[in-house]
């Protein structure tokens, strides 16, 4: 590898293998832990195997049939005619044995500048049963959740797209059990995604060539969710930005480097007044009387502005709130890759900091992708995280039963 890229590789590997924070925050400024509160937190899941593997990172990254979930706008520039892929992820299985989460994607292009895609995203959380105070059972519930999307790209010059994406969200997870009183419900809510993305690729770097290229997704713009006539909650609206650089070492060899920041735009809770045994003190209306931050209480567009700045502790509590993925992906003949990857989350907002790793085999038709989760702090829930991800390639497929 040439100067420049060993320079890349080099920042890159300083960034991902920097020691982390002790689990508590050493600023006795900040609270312990204030992490955002929110809905169907399987929409944050990454589902593909290729993505999983680069830190989950993929807002950037060359366009695949799995874009839709990190940056529809991305398919606009895919270079095959249709493709499908399903992926399969066992979660948690270090704490529970039945609890997995499956995606289902496509695309067709239907000319030189646009394409359509869907998907189906399901998450299954096995079975539970219930039981009231005195623990006799009541009853037994399969909770699950799940979102169709489907999804419109375009071109919109020789290096700039566009994408929209429309979202269906079921949650299922009480069985109409009660929760405070009230009976509960599954849960609906409708979603949609703004992305652009931006290629240039060969640009001269030396004597080598490299593909250059910028993503950015607003994802999950929606109606508030509620199980219960009480309360609704946000779901994760979340704006990702990244980037990726891809490099053409010869005719045989690629290195493709990228990394993204990622924020959820939700409101920060706020910290709340304390009386002098420690409880938390209430108005003449009951409401709790905020001490440091803003009311969470706010409409979803208002919730989305106020998350830039809501944080009870400033800017540098909103600096804490962007999660970082940095990824690699080495390509031998663009039949055989290699890929790794870092994800970091601030201690006091989720703490989830874990390398990646992963295989890819790609063939005519088939390409089978494979990821591993490998978490920075031991016995961790994550730990042992798999992904398995299978595509065809209906465009080669055709190609061979012509032949």
């Amino acid at each position: 590898m040439n100067k420049p890229i060993r320079l890349v590789f080099a920042s890159l590997l300083i960034i991902t293998a920097s020691p982390g924070s002790n689990a508590q925050d050493e600023n006795q400024d900040f609270p312990s832990e204030n992490t955002l509160k929110y809905s169907v937190p399987f929409l944050t899941i990454a589902p593909d195997s290729r993505a999983g593997a680069m830190g989950d990172a993929g807002v950037a990254t060359s366009p695949d049939v799995n874009a839709l979930h990190w940056n529809p706008a991305k398919y606009a520039f895919i270079e095959k005619d249709m493709g499908v892929s399903i992926s399969y992820t066992p979660w948690l299985k270090k704490l529970v044995n039945d609890i997995n989460l499956a995606y289902l994607a496509g695309y067709k292009r239907l000319d030189d500048e646009q394409v359509i895609s869907g998907s189906l995203l399901y998450f299954s959380l096995g079975n539970i049963q219930f039981r009231d105070q005195f623990g006799e059972f009541y009853g037994q519930h399969a909770p699950n959740e799940f979102a169709i999307d489907a999804a419109y790209s375009r071109k919109f010059g020789e290096h700039f797209s566009g994408g929209i994406a429309f979202r269906y969200i079921r949650s299922d997870i009480t069985g109409g059990t009660f929760i405070g009183g009230s009976e509960s419900k599954a849960g609906n809510s409708v979603a949609g995604d703004v992305s652009v993305y931006y290629q240039n690729p060969g640009i001269q770097v030396q004597d080598k060539e490299m593909d250059l290229a910028l993503g950015l997704n607003i994802r999950n713009i929606g109606s508030k969710i509620s199980y219960t006539t009480v309360k609704k909650n946000f779901i994760p609206t979340t704006m990702r930005l990244g980037a990726s650089f891809n490099f053409h070492l010869d005719q045989y060899n690629s290195l493709m480097l990228t990394a993204d920041l990622n924020k959820l735009l939700v409101p920060t809770p706020p910290l709340y007044e304390l009386d002098s045994d420690g409880n938390q003190v209430t108005d003449e209306n009951g409401d709790l009387v905020i001490d440091d931050g803003y009311d969470p209480n706010v409409s979803v567009t208002q919730g989305m502005l106020q998350s830039f700045y809501d944080a009870p502790k400033g800017l540098r509590e909103e600096l804490h709130e962007i999660k970082y993925s940095f990824g690699m992906e080495y390509w031998y003949q663009d039949v055989f890759a290699v890929r790794s990857g870092y994800f970091h989350e601030h201690q006091t907002k989720g703490n989830r900091k874990y390398f990646t790793v992963g295989v890819g085999l790609k063939l005519n038709v088939f390409q089978a992708d494979f990821s591993y989760l490998i978490p920075r702090f031991q016995n961790h829930p994550l730990s042992n995280t798999v992904r398995f991800s299978l595509t065809l390639d209906f465009g080669a497929l055709s190609q061979e039963k012509n032949q």
